[in-house]
């Protein structure tokens, strides 16, 4: 049921123009009356912060914020000829201790950053309206219940009283750019014809394929003729007892939403008519979302229309840390490349804010599920303060209420890290598992989404609540806490919230671009290097020690000696890790039934957890997951005596006829033994097949029993389309390590158009590790990938925002084996 009213047919204008900005000291000014009004002459955008407006006009540095919580903000803006008469001033997001002033009169006070306003007013047409930020210092140096646990990670303890982001408390996490202004947009209404209230918007998927779409509502209309309508179908709707109108529609075999991975995210309009006058209430997608807990009730994955769903993905943290947007137009370019990476879940942090309705509605669109955390973080919050409990049912009401309908709300979770924080201070259960996750926010989450699972906290559930072998973990073994890439079988993770997190590199052109420094040891470097607070490594000094243990080579020396070299293992080695653990995770038997990445963009640029940097640039380990996810895919995993395993994975829909090809091949080039099968795979099957099978006899190609010398250094395997012989996954296994199977391989490399896009052509008689490619004015398909001998490679070259239409693409390749660049 959602907390806000909606009006149809309403005269809605967002006022986004017009509006100065003035900061001052705290406390400078008591009231706008008392501003010398040609003193607020900084212009400043709606929806925007008071760090984008002081940055349009160059009095702030995002690189090198100064506070801003000890400072007032004004903004203001005439309402000089609006026409006479009633109103409607909306303010969806004011962060965060807000006065709004109209005419010189205090009308509202706000201290929510998640919590929006209708505030009704008449108008005169010669009105003008002010609204005071109030510097969030003092009100975090306010004493409030005793805190039994105080989290590092946080700048201030005060936030915890407080209804605001963490966003720029976090040092070593992001930036300290304090949020502060009219984030979300202020709307002037002029009431329509009708007016809902308390819309509730329902949509389920019945085992037996029924859509069944549930809508009720308040509303002042006695004897109009009120229908529902959706997918061609329509219903009239009633009023009951308590004069709600209320309908259900049944849609049989309606086209249901999948996730991407899995289907086509089917979407339909829901209408409501009125007496014959249509209006929409928004697009509706029908699904069914149930959790898994395994055979042993100790596991957790998702089960979508039935079939299970393995959630890989990222964690959300923000499209613009400097102007915190919420318009789809923000979203976008972040959430398309989620997609096109082969991700199916996205989720929203405890850590973060809470993003707008359009961030759900574009994943809809996309087929990416989200999981929502209520934005209560590692803190031991006041929750037994009635006015703090009060402010969270009101922003729940109406999160929620702005997303009925979005089938992409998979999973809502009472925060992040908060009985992990308690637990591993060595409190006991009673103390950080509290009536408020398991109960309160339980029952708010399940009143207004029957439909979606709630999980009371991330990470939770096992002896404690970071046990990765029970519920949902935050698995870091394989990362922060250097444990070697079995692990991840080993922990027996059943589902990963976050994980594998690294100080990953940016491509080199974003570095010359944004960060032109030397790497490592410059202290503007490392600024962007993600940390814990008080910890005495870094998440590069873990990226070292990976880079160490798979290409058997110092770090620290090879900084020092060849920057350039040490840059590029640096790139490819993380991608190799979640490669290897996406596979591990991914088999048929593996206990794993879901892992999401940390984090999906960087907030700055550098070598931060994102997989994407800031600039929009998809990382070097971007492309690597974007392999690991795919929905039809190939895997070798090394099972030592047992031998060298192939998995085989189809999540779509559709039975496929593919060819596996597995060979062994000596100094990257020699085939020393091969296997071919062709395969019909079942809609949502998967195959594990002993390398041995296919060989037909013994072969040892993990190298596990070391009878004599190695015979190889590589294993290669292949899914290509019988028909087209198209290559569609593969996977390579060194039994030596990578750093025996580096070769100088021959490519050979050409362009060519087919139908106005243009591919590169790509062959090699040789392995050749981790090719990259660069290519002016495009961006390829695929990067930073094994290149094996066999079929030519075909990559498409996308072309950027800037390229002019026709240019014909040149660059060159390199690889982790040679220093040579090859050009094409």
């Amino acid at each position: 049921m959602t907390g806000m009213t909606t009006y149809l047919a309403a005269d809605e204008r967002p006022l986004e123009h017009g509006w100065t900005l003035l900061v001052t000291e705290a406390g400078r000014y008591n009231g706008p009356n008392e501003v010398h009004r040609p003193a607020a002459r900084i212009p400043a955008r709606v929806p925007g912060t008071v760090a984008g407006a002081l940055t349009d006009a160059g009095l702030f540095n995002p690189e090198k914020p100064d506070p801003l919580h000890n400072k007032d903000a004004w903004y203001f803006r005439s309402l000089e000829g609006e026409s006479a008469g009633s109103a409607i001033l909306r303010f969806a997001g004011l962060a965060t201790i807000a006065e709004i002033y109209v005419n010189g009169a205090l009308c509202l006070s706000s201290d929510s950053m998640y919590e929006a306003h209708d505030m009704e007013l008449t108008l005169s047409g010669h009105d003008e309206l002010a609204i005071c930020f109030r510097a969030l210092g003092p009100h975090l140096d306010k004493r409030g219940p005793r805190a039994r646990w105080r989290p590092q990670m946080m700048d201030h303890q005060g936030l915890r009283l407080i209804r605001t982001t963490p966003l720029g408390h976090m040092p070593g996490w992001c930036p300290e750019i304090h949020p502060v202004g009219p984030f979300r947009p202020i709307s002037l209404i002029r009431k329509g014809s009708h007016a809902l209230s308390g819309l509730a918007i329902r949509a389920d998927l019945e085992t037996g394929g029924s859509g069944r779409l549930s809508v009720a509502f308040a509303m002042h209309a006695e004897g109009a003729d009120l229908r529902l309508t959706c997918a061609g179908h329509e219903i009239p709707l009633s009023q009951d007892d308590t004069g709600r109108w209320t309908a259900e529609l049944v849609i049989p075999s309606v086209e249901p939403w999948w996730p991407r991975t899995h289907g086509e995210p089917k979407l339909h309009d829901a209408g409501l008519t009125i007496d014959g006058e249509p209006h929409s209430l928004g697009l509706v997608g029908f699904r069914r979302i149930a959790i898994d807990r395994g055979a042993d009730d100790r596991g957790f994955g998702l089960v979508v229309n039935g079939q299970p769903v393995f959630c890989r993905g990222a964690v959300w943290t923000n499209a613009d840390v400097l102007r915190l947007p919420g318009t789809a137009e923000a979203y976008a370019p972040w959430l398309m490349l989620a997609a096109e990476a082969g991700m199916n879940m996205i989720r929203i942090g405890g850590t973060m804010t809470y993003e707008s309705a359009d961030f759900f509605r574009l994943c809809d669109r996309l087929g990416l599920l989200v999981w929502q955390d209520f934005m209560f973080a590692n803190f031991d919050y006041p929750i037994a303060d009635e006015a703090f409990a009060a402010n969270v049912a009101r922003e729940l009401h109406q999160l929620l209420g702005s997303i009925q309908g979005c089938p992409s709300l998979a999973v809502l979770c009472g925060g992040s890290e908060v009985y992990q924080q308690g637990a591993m201070l060595g409190l006991p259960e009673r103390i950080w598992k509290t009536q408020f996750y398991e109960e309160t926010l339980r029952e708010l989450s399940t009143g207004l989404c029957p439909d979606v699972p709630y999980v009371a906290n991330s990470p939770s559930d096992g002896a404690m609540p970071f046990s990765p072998n029970e519920g949902v973990t935050h698995y870091y073994g394989v990362g922060a806490y250097c444990r070697p890439l079995e692990d991840a079988r080993r922990a027996e993770v059943r589902f990963a919230a976050e994980s594998l997190a690294f100080a990953h590199v940016p491509q080199q052109a974003t570095l010359d671009t944004h960060l032109p420094i030397a790497p490592v040891h410059d202290p503007r470097w490392k600024a962007r290097v993600p940390r814990d607070r008080g910890a005495s490594w870094d998440f590069e000094d873990i990226r070292d020690h990976y880079l160490e243990d798979l290409y058997k080579l110092d770090p620290a020396r090879l900084r020092r000696e060849d920057p350039a070299r040490y840059l590029d293992l640096s790139r490819a080695v993380t991608g190799e890790v979640v490669s290897e653990t996406y596979a591990e995770w991914r088999r048929a038997a593996s206990t794993c039934k879901g892992a999401l990445v940390w984090t999906l963009q960087d907030l700055l640029p550098g070598p931060g957890w994102g997989v994407i940097d800031s600039t929009g640039e998809p990382k070097p380990v971007w492309y690597a997951l974007k392999r690991a996810f795919r929905p039809v895919q190939v895997n070798l995993t090394n099972e030592g005596t047992n031998g060298l395993d192939v998995h085989v994975l189809n999540e779509t829909d559709t039975l496929l006829a593919l060819d596996l090809d597995l060979t062994c091949l000596r100094d990257g080039a020699q085939p020393v033994v091969g296997g071919r099968r062709s395969l019909s795979l079942s809609a949502r099957g998967t195959l594990r097949i002993p390398a041995t099978e296919l060989f037909g006899a013994f072969f040892d190609a993990p190298y596990a029993f070391r009878f004599g010398p190695p015979s190889h250094d590589v294993t290669v395997a292949r899914l290509t389309d019988p028909i087209s012989g198209k290559v569609i996954a593969e996977a390579c296994h060194f039994p030596l390590g990578r750093d025996k199977a580096m070769h100088d391989a021959a490519i050979e490399a050409r362009v060519e158009d087919e139908g106005g896009a243009w591919h590169l052509l790509l062959s090699t008689p040789t392995l050749a590790q981790s090719l990259h490619i660069e290519v002016d004015g495009f961006r390829p398909e695929d990067d930073w990938f094994h290149l094996a001998p066999g079929p030519i490679r075909r990559i498409a070259l996308i072309p950027r925002d800037m390229t002019v239409g026709g240019q014909k693409p040149s660059g060159v390749i390199t690889q982790l084996g040679s220093r040579s660049r090859i050009a094409f």
